[in-house]
Formats: structure tokens, C-alpha cells, sequence
């Protein structure tokens, strides 16, 4: 394929390059900001809706380069990493053969060959061919066959024939050259046309958070089903710091708040179906006042500029719980199980009891268990934390499903 212009769109880096187009678009403004952060995020180059290069910057200066064939099959991945000030070295190219169209889907190659130049040039030269029973189906970057020959070739190269241009956000044209790999010839000036992303609403926004404690009836994907908020206990603060995380990964990631110290009820949002019931949201209510205002739980170092339609920060669960905790809490890894774990098979909540002085900690079912929910601070007209809650999401806040 011969080409002049190429039309450039953003998105999501990770698991982009299982498909060919972007499972989750940006618009350009957020990826440039992105860039400059230092983040990750994918960029398509296509040519007549045809995929001809998916691009993945990764942290620290890598970049990945998928290719495309004339039949909008990928061929080809090439890693980047930094050499020198302004330039990037092709690490790693490896490239593969398929014997026919199902095989290429079942990611079952024929032929892999793999290309690894080392900084002072020295080129390293493997071919793995698939044996009897073909290649298996792992994803295309790892490693997919046992080989049943394995042939090296290893020998110097001048260094330079390896380096392109570390490119500045947009400057997509240093990645034209490797298109030629796969048989597309670029013209002598390139044209990059943007695909037009709108940034519609930005990141996820708080909406009724405060109906997913009022008790009501809902239409969900499982039938009709009822919102019953219930008592979880008091949560003691001394700290003045409330900690929302995981219990079973407490000082890793949990989710910050200045609060005020003293005891504060707990209230889960249980949403019942005809399957059962599930904790929807958690909260922990600081003043009586109604917020006026919900602002996400971040870090210091979180942005929200940087993410796309309906994302959001939030507290990692890995364990299929959430809890509330006063900052200073600690927990004994080996008591998990049967202090808190255990009893949350047959309860929605459990408190891990302190002394009267010390704080304690209320844990609770995460509703659609292990991934990543919203932290939200809701505020009172004063700017007082009233209360904070984590929404797992179960349903919509709204009234939506």
C-alpha cells in the first residue's frame, strides 16, 4: 500500500493490541496530556480504515510498535528503549508467519523470528518454527510455541541502523519508515489527520450518590430489586485520617481523608435481587448536614485531566473487601482469615474490635468483588468532609441500571 496520509487516534494502552481499533478511545488533548505526564497510552496510525501501525508509549521513555500487513493482520511487534538524549534504540523486533487465517486468529504461528540488538550493536538473530502439534494460543507477546528447531545467528551491526527519533507528542511521522516493513511505501511527505474524539463529560462524576442509601425500588439487569440501607457500626478515628483500602493490603493503596476524630456510624447500601443480595456502596457519615458538594478521593500526585470518559481514581480491591479504617490501623496478616475473611461469608460487614482508646476497623463486601471503585468526598457548604462513600458500582447511582 502506497500512502501520503495517515489518520492518527488515541486510547487506551493496555490489551490494545488485541484488536484494531481502540477498545477505549481518548481525545487527542487528553493523550497529549498523558504524554506529558509521562503516562501511558496508544496511538493507531490507519490509512484508508486500514490499521497500519498501533503505537504504545509505555513509562520511561519505551514505546511498542505493532504492524499491520496489507490484509490488516499483525505481523510484527518492535520494542524501543532510550539510547542516548533525543533517540531510541529498536531493541527488540520480532515477527511472525501464519499458514492460513484461522491459525492467525488463534494467535498459532508457523514461524517466529525475534531480533535483539544489544546498545554497543551486537545483533542476536532467533527463528523458532512450531512443533507437530502448532504453536499454543498464549498472547502474542509471550512466548507462543515450543520450537522444533531453533537456529541463531549472531553478528555486528553499526548501532545507527538501529535508532529512530524519540518523538514529541504528534510527531508521529518517525514511525512511518517501520510501516515499510510490511510492505507500505510512505510518500515523501506524510499527512496526519486527527480523528475527531470528543472529550464528552470527562472523568466519572458523582450523581445521586445520596439515593444509593435511600431505600427504594430498582430495575436492574436481574429484575426488579430493592435498595435497603443498613447499620454497620461505629468506626472509631483518632488520627484525624479516615483510610479506605483493602484489609487484606492495608498501607499499600488506601484512600486518604482529613477528618475530624471521634465515632462515626457505617452504612451499607444492600441492593436485593431475586439472585441474593450485594453491597452496592459503603459510608461513613461525619455530619448530619447533607453535602453539597462530591469531590473523588485523590493522591497528590493524581490528575484528572489525564482520564478519558468515565474513569476515574479509585481503591484497588484484591480481595473482594473494602473497609474503613483510621489511617494508624494495622492489621495481623495471620488473624485475616479467621477474624475477618471467614466471618464475611455469612455477614455483609465485620468489625475488627481496639481497645476503647485505639481505632477499630469495619470491613465489608465489595459488590462486584475484586477491581477498582470510586472514593467520593461528599462536603457540606462550609467545605466539612461530611461523609465519604465507596461505590462499588452495582448500580447506577441514578436510578439506572
Amino acid at each position: 500500500m502506497i500512502f501520503d496520509s495517515l489518520d492518527v487516534s488515541y486510547g487506551e494502552m493496555w490489551g490494545s493490541y488485541r484488536v484494531m481499533t481502540h477498545p477505549e478511545p481518548l481525545s487527542r488533548a487528553v493523550a497529549e496530556r498523558r504524554h506529558a505526564a509521562g503516562m501511558e497510552y496508544a496511538v493507531l496510525l490507519s490509512a484508508r480504515e486500514r490499521p497500519l501501525a498501533l503505537v504504545e508509549r509505555w513509562p520511561r521513555g519505551k514505546w511498542r510498535v505493532y504492524l499491520f500487513d496489507d490484509r490488516s493482520w499483525r505481523m510484527q511487534m518492535t520494542d524501543l528503549t532510550p539510547h542516548h538524549t533525543g533517540m531510541l534504540l529498536v531493541r527488540w523486533n520480532t515477527r511472525w508467519q501464519f499458514s492460513n487465517e484461522q491459525e492467525y486468529a488463534s494467535r498459532k504461528w508457523t514461524v517466529q523470528e525475534t531480533t535483539t540488538v544489544s546498545a554497543d550493536g551486537q545483533v542476536e538473530v532467533k527463528s523458532e518454527f512450531a512443533g507437530p502439534r502448532g504453536a499454543s494460543t498464549e498472547p502474542l507477546h509471550a512466548r507462543t510455541s515450543g520450537p522444533s528447531s531453533d537456529p541463531v545467528r549472531r553478528f555486528p551491526a553499526p548501532v545507527e541502523d538501529f535508532l529512530c527519533p524519540a518523538p514529541e507528542f504528534g510527531d508521529w511521522q518517525v514511525f512511518a519508515p517501520f510501516l515499510a516493513q510490511q510492505g507500505h511505501e510512505p510518500a515523501t511527505t506524510v499527512i496526519l489527520r486527527d480523528a475527531s474524539v470528543d472529550e464528552g463529560s470527562g472523568p466519572l462524576r458523582a450523581t445521586g450518590i445520596e439515593q444509593l442509601f435511600s431505600p427504594s425500588t430498582r430495575d436492574t439487569s436481574d429484575g426488579p430489586a430493592v435498595v435497603e440501607p443498613v447499620d454497620a457500626g461505629l468506626l472509631r478515628i483518632t488520627s484525624g485520617q479516615l483510610a479506605v483500602s483493602d484489609p487484606g493490603s492495608i498501607g499499600e493503596t488506601p484512600r486518604i481523608v482529613a477528618v475530624p476524630p471521634g465515632e462515626f456510624p457505617v452504612t451499607l447500601s444492600l441492593l436485593r435481587t431475586t439472585r441474593g443480595a450485594g453491597v452496592a456502596a459503603a459510608r461513613v457519615t461525619f455530619l448530619d448536614t447533607p453535602p453539597r458538594d462530591w469531590k473523588m478521593a485523590l493522591r497528590p500526585d493524581e490528575d484528572l485531566g489525564v482520564l478519558g470518559e468515565g474513569q476515574f481514581y479509585g481503591v484497588g480491591v484484591d480481595t473482594g473487601t473494602a473497609a474503613f479504617m483510621d489511617a494508624t490501623r494495622t492489621v495481623t496478616e495471620d488473624h485475616l482469615d479467621e477474624d475477618l475473611f471467614i466471618p464475611l461469608d455469612s455477614h455483609f460487614s465485620v468489625e475488627l474490635p481496639s481497645t476503647e482508646t485505639e481505632p477499630n476497623l469495619i470491613a465489608f463486601r465489595a459488590g462486584r468483588g475484586d477491581g477498582a471503585y470510586p472514593v467520593w468526598i461528599g462536603r457540606t457548604d462550609d467545605g466539612q468532609v461530611g461523609c465519604v462513600v465507596v461505590d462499588f458500582q452495582l448500580h447506577s447511582a441514578d436510578g439506572g441500571e
